[in-house]
């Protein structure tokens, strides 16, 4: 038997999760990219586990190109990018 799965709510982005969410913070509506800053396919693994953690959803179907996945980031995907505090700060909050 398959051990469980985590939850999305205890899960942070991977680093190249985390690279290619980056890129739609500062898009109109959050598109992002299919290609990476060298030109090359983002990873359908990558856009496909960002997918199902719910930090990036499906934008539209492109008719040109029916296999790329145009997405968009989510509420979700920036909170998952925001930095979290420390111990320590939050220590100094109470």
């Amino acid at each position: 038997m398959a051990a469980p799965r985590r939850t999305t709510s205890r899960r942070r982005p991977t680093e190249a999760q985390a690279a290619w969410l980056r890129n739609g913070l500062d898009q109109p509506g959050g598109k992002l990219p299919l290609f990476d800053g060298d030109g090359q396919r983002v990873k359908r693994q990558t856009i496909e586990s960002c997918l199902k953690s719910g930090w990036a959803e499906r934008w539209f179907h492109n008719p040109l190109k029916p296999d790329w996945l145009v997405c968009r980031l989510t509420d979700t995907g920036r909170t998952a990018l925001a930095p979290r505090p420390s111990a320590k700060e939050l220590a100094q909050a109470e």
